[in-house]
């Protein structure tokens, strides 16, 4: 079982990453991944997922609690089943594969579907409609969030191609990941990455969780649509480039 003895440094790096939790969830989205690596800086990184979940899921209670009534369901239902496949497949290959392995094909593709998104031939052949984008959207999605709690980028592309609102588009992403999050609660304690040390750690760093969720609350209310999507757009350039390079 591993420790989670830390110094003050790595406390600070905890809480700092508990509070970017609560602002992605509630106001700027990209900043999840810089949380996650933060996190995989003083905790290894298979185990850094089973600590990382349950910090997500209190920063998804305030994102649903405050944006329920914005998110747009008949993007989210294309998108259920498909990222359900990919948990439980993500959950047979923890096991078998390490999530280095991984991180740089993810930021690929997030790179990828960027450079289309900007580049309108999503919208111009009508990608964003068709089925099998959700399809491959979900799966993707799915299998990354539970190998390597990186599907964040991932989504964010499904939600830019939507060009939905900035409330719409966070009122929707809160419930995506609040339902998929509990989905892998299961997996994670059967794989020994939630247990009761790695609980009491989320509730010593929940303080910070619910200070950046009130944060983002406030700042998504100030910032204009394009500079809410810029934003947005070069947090998930600089992941996906990391992921690239490790």
């Amino acid at each position: 079982m591993f420790e989670y003895n830390f110094n003050f440094y790595g406390w600070l790096v905890l809480v700092l990453a508990g509070f970017f939790i609560g602002i992605s969830k509630t106001g700027i989205p990209g900043l999840g991944m810089l949380s996650i690596a933060m996190t995989a800086l003083v905790i290894p990184a298979r185990l850094s997922t089973g600590v990382i979940l349950p910090m997500l899921i209190l920063g998804d209670i305030f994102a649903v609690a405050y944006y329920r009534r914005h998110a747009q369901w008949k993007y989210l239902l294309r998108l259920m089943p498909w990222a359900a496949a990919g948990i439980i497949a993500g959950y047979i290959a923890l096991g078998k594969m390490n999530d280095q392995q991984l991180r740089p094909i993810i930021g690929f593709i997030v790179l990828m579907l960027l450079g289309l998104n900007e580049s309108e031939v999503l919208d111009r052949w009508n990608i964003p409609k068709k089925g099998y984008f959700a399809a491959a959207i979900g799966l993707s999605a799915g299998f990354t969030t539970m190998i390597a709690n990186a599907a964040g980028s991932i989504m964010i592309i499904y939600l830019l191609a939507m060009r939905l609102p900035k409330q719409e588009f966070i009122g929707t992403g809160a419930w995506y990941f609040f339902i998929l999050n509990w989905f892998k609660v299961p997996f994670s304690a059967d794989l020994g990455l939630i247990n009761p040390d790695s609980l009491i750690l989320n509730l010593k760093v929940a303080p910070a969780i619910i200070i950046g969720s009130l944060s983002g609350i406030r700042l998504v209310k100030v910032i204009p649509q394009n500079a809410f999507e810029a934003v947005i757009k070069i947090l998930t350039i600089i992941a996906a480039v990391k992921l690239v390079l490790g």
